[in-house]
């Protein structure tokens, strides 16, 4: 397994982009994935931050295990809060081996590495992100009309 930064692999940019594209966008955001892609990788901002873990060494042929990101806002209420994970998916046929924990574990180490005391996260999995340090602190509201659970996580 190894655990690609977009921020440290721009080369693969686009396989970054159709990933996320394929699991997270639907019709009518896929642009905003690539638009966010696309600037983060020419940007001096600490965030976003976007991750892919790949079953060998080569990305370009090995399979993708899932992949994670490291943003300022998760389309919630709770602005004050940041950075947060988000994203986090493992593909089917690779769950049940706890490859999230690397995903979790290089989001949480980078936000401190990058001066935030804390990381967020905003869902509805409950007993999942609590065996990697997050606590529930309070409820978020989406601009769709939907709630999530807000959990916190110390970086150091």
């Amino acid at each position: 397994m190894k655990l690609y930064s977009l921020r440290e692999n721009p080369n693969l940019l686009e396989l970054f982009i159709a990933y996320f594209q394929k699991n997270w966008a639907s019709p009518d955001s896929m642009a905003v994935y690539d638009d966010c892609m696309r600037c983060a990788v020419t940007s001096d901002a600490k965030l976003p931050q976007w991750y892919l873990l790949i079953d060998g060494d080569d990305p370009e042929k090995d399979p993708i295990v899932g992949c994670a990101g490291l943003i300022t806002n998760d389309f919630i209420s709770r602005m004050d809060l940041y950075p947060w994970l988000c994203a986090l998916f493992i593909e089917p046929d690779f769950r049940g081996n706890n490859y999230g924990k690397f995903l979790i574990e290089r989001c949480i180490h980078d936000a401190g590495r990058l001066g935030y005391s804390y990381i967020y996260l905003a869902t509805d999995h409950i007993g999942y992100y609590e065996h990697f340090g997050f606590t529930y602190i309070g409820t978020g509201y989406h601009p769709w009309g939907e709630t999530s659970r807000i959990y916190q996580a110390e970086t150091k």
